[in-house]
């Protein structure tokens, strides 16, 4: 099962940007859809953006269109969520997550492996 750490959290204000990253190992990740979810305090995790691996094929939520772009780093085994114009609504964990059997790309039970997450705060 593949390995995710994710990097780069932190604390920006409205309209900032902040890119974050989440280093994949230990499986074969060609094969794989990875995905951002976030999850806001006292909400339902939630899916954000997701891209497959083996053709760079991207998908997002329609909260995050326009201002969010997932991409990866094939050598680095890396993918990245770079956030722009971002809103105080965007406070969250966000996890990343992998899966090799994924059906429906907003669902949470889809993906086998998680990072631990990192915090994304935006002040208003």
């Amino acid at each position: 099962q593949v390995q995710l750490v994710e990097s780069g959290g932190g604390l920006v204000q409205a309209g900032g940007s902040l890119r974050i990253s989440c280093a994949a190992s230990g499986g074969t990740i060609s094969s794989l859809i990875l995905a951002w979810f976030r999850q806001a305090p006292g909400k339902e995790r939630e899916f954000v953006a997701a891209i497959r691996y083996e053709n760079g094929n991207a998908y997002y939520a329609d909260s995050v269109k326009g201002r969010f772009t997932i991409s990866r780093d094939n050598a680095k085994n890396t993918v990245y969520l770079q956030m722009n114009s971002l809103l105080p609504e965007d406070t969250a964990v966000y996890s990343c997550a992998a899966g090799s059997r994924v059906i429906i790309l907003r669902a949470v039970s889809d993906y086998a492996s998680w990072g631990q997450g990192t915090q994304v705060t935006v002040s208003s």
